[in-house]
């Protein structure tokens, strides 16, 4: 019962507080999320992207 006071001590008894963090939350979790989905795809396809073999086919420096 204390975690519940507390919860709603903190979050709930004022909506636009309880709004705004229900707001950060899903803008903190959408980065989040995006990373992890994102460092997971480049540690598969390691070696496989165009980032990887671009020094293979384009002469000169990183000029990009």
């Amino acid at each position: 019962m204390g975690f519940a006071t507390a919860f709603y001590n903190t979050f709930a008894k004022r909506n636009s507080v309880y709004v705004t963090s229900i707001f950060a939350g899903a803008f903190a979790f959408g980065i989040g999320f995006d990373v992890g989905v994102s460092n997971l795809w480049d540690s598969w396809n390691r070696g496989k992207q165009w980032k990887d073999i671009r020094h293979k086919y384009v002469e000169g420096g990183d000029s990009e």
